[in-house]
């Protein structure tokens, strides 16, 4: 399969009472193509001051690689400013939340598998 970039699902909504809206670029489209192992492979883009708000996960982990911008992502309450480069992580029954507090985009690649 090759999926051009015009071909991609692209989706913009409001995550979970974060500020402003979140625009998804999906990778994979669902499980369908994740071979039911998980629900979200996608490059995510949030504006400055936009956020994927709090959130708990149950039967599934999320993880962020942060492409650009900087965030402040909050793990099961403890906050810490994320950056290009850094990976985040949540384990089901955790919770956590982004929220870009740069002036440039945040981007990131979402990957969220089934435990």
């Amino acid at each position: 399969m090759v999926r051009r970039s015009s071909e991609r699902k692209i989706e913009t909504k409001k995550m979970f009472d974060g500020e402003g809206e979140v625009v998804l670029q999906h990778i994979l489209n669902g499980a369908e193509e994740m071979y039911g192992k998980g629900r979200v492979f996608a490059h995510t883009v949030l504006a400055p001051g936009c956020e994927i708000g709090w959130h708990i996960h149950h039967g599934d982990g999320e993880t962020y690689y942060i492409l650009k911008g900087t965030g402040l992502y909050n793990n099961n309450g403890e906050e810490v400013t994320v950056g290009p480069g850094d990976i985040t992580f949540v384990d089901d029954g955790e919770g956590h939340s982004l929220k870009n507090i740069g002036e440039d985009k945040l981007e990131t690649i979402a990957l969220i598998l089934y435990k």
